[in-house]
């Protein structure tokens, strides 16, 4: 596959000074990004391994600083109703303020070793790398977002200055202060709504779904942000009949019907090894469920599911975006979304369609 060049002489700065925290008692600061409120003795690091205090400030380790780059399409964050079809510029960083047993990206979340970072770049040279590269978006991915707020809100900043869209791939474990700042620079996200128990948070990523749903609703009422969710479902820990209807009464009633909905198939990784992959069978099942409780856009993914990857008119049930995986195999929406065939109107984000990127994953290297 061929590799993509832009060049960029930035030179990486590890210990940039981080937002949100103050001093407490014990000659300790505490970080205010997220939930944990990590209380730091000099030297020492957050949960997040990223976020770190140096004498008496909190410094971000990785700001500037990348575990790669990848031309991908928008479909793959996955974002099915933000300019279907259209090429995302994605990266991320290291570290991660979850600790989820089942991570399928813990080479990166659970990553120890800043300088193994690969690429350099600076918000700029992410910015005119996208252009360049005929990329719609940014995506903030791989890991999350939120602890490298700072350099991906830089990265935003120079992103809209060239006229690239920028995208969130997040748990959403942020407070309020920073989520208010952080999400001001985005133009999408997709929320990781991991289950709809207190109990899975606690066991198996070591937070709280509280601070998920608050995010979930400012999103979508408080935002113009571009929400969509994704839940993994794991056999016997999320997927009973009575969460997945949970779940899905709680989108469609405490945010909107028109919120899509993604059901993705887990495989055995991390600390999850003896757990089996989800069926098939059991992301219809919820697909299912959800539409019943009036979800008007609900996916599978990770799965081959031709009709959970396609989008249907909520007025006239006519297919409007054929997918087979990531390729698109006919688009009937107009350009400002509506169905071409009864008019209804489509929530997300969309244009005029020029065609789609396809299934392609193409590598990209920026400072080197």
């Amino acid at each position: 596959m061929k590799e993509v060049l832009a060049t960029d002489t930035f030179d990486t700065d590890s210990h940039h000074p981080a937002r949100w925290w103050h001093a407490v008692a014990g000659n300790k600061i505490q970080c205010d990004l997220c939930p944990r409120d990590c209380q730091l003795a000099d030297g020492q690091r957050g949960l997040c391994f990223v976020r770190k205090r140096e004498g008496d400030q909190l410094v971000l380790a990785t700001y500037g600083r990348s575990s790669g780059f990848c031309i991908d399409p928008i479909e793959k964050k996955p974002l099915n109703h933000f300019y279907p079809g259209s090429p995302v510029l994605s990266f991320g960083t290291a570290g991660c303020n979850l600790a989820c047993k089942f991570c399928q990206n813990w080479d990166i979340s659970k990553s120890r070793d800043t300088f193994r970072l690969a690429d350099n770049a600076s918000p700029e040279g992410i910015a005119h790398a996208a252009k360049s590269s005929g990329c719609k978006s940014v995506a903030f991915t791989y890991n999350d977002p939120v602890i490298f707020a700072e350099y991906a809100m830089d990265a935003a900043d120079a992103c809209h200055a060239e006229g690239i869209a920028t995208v969130a791939v997040t748990a959403g474990y942020i407070h309020p202060d920073p989520r208010r700042a952080f999400f001001s620079k985005m133009d999408a996200a997709n929320v990781d709504l991991k289950a709809f128990t207190e109990d899975f948070y606690f066991k198996l990523t070591a937070s709280h779904l509280a601070p998920i749903l608050e995010t979930l609703r400012y999103l979508v009422h408080e935002t113009a942000v571009w929400t969509e969710i994704t839940t993994l479902l794991i056999p016997d820990n999320n997927d009973s009949d009575e969460e997945i209807k949970r779940l899905s009464n709680w989108v469609a009633t405490q945010l909107t019907p028109d919120v899509p909905l993604h059901f993705s198939a887990f495989h055995p990784d991390y600390k999850m090894l003896d757990t089996p992959p989800t069926p098939p069978a059991t992301l219809r099942r919820a697909r299912s469920i959800a539409l019943a409780e009036g979800l008007r856009y609900v996916y599978t993914g990770n799965v081959h599911d031709p009709e959970g990857d396609t989008t249907y008119c909520p007025g006239c049930k006519t297919p409007l975006i054929e997918r087979d995986w990531y390729r698109i195999l006919s688009y009937n929406l107009t350009a400002d979304g509506r169905c071409a065939k009864c008019t209804h109107p489509i929530a997300g984000r969309f244009e005029a369609f020029k065609g789609a990127f396809g299934r392609r994953r193409i590598p990209l290297t920026i400072g080197r």
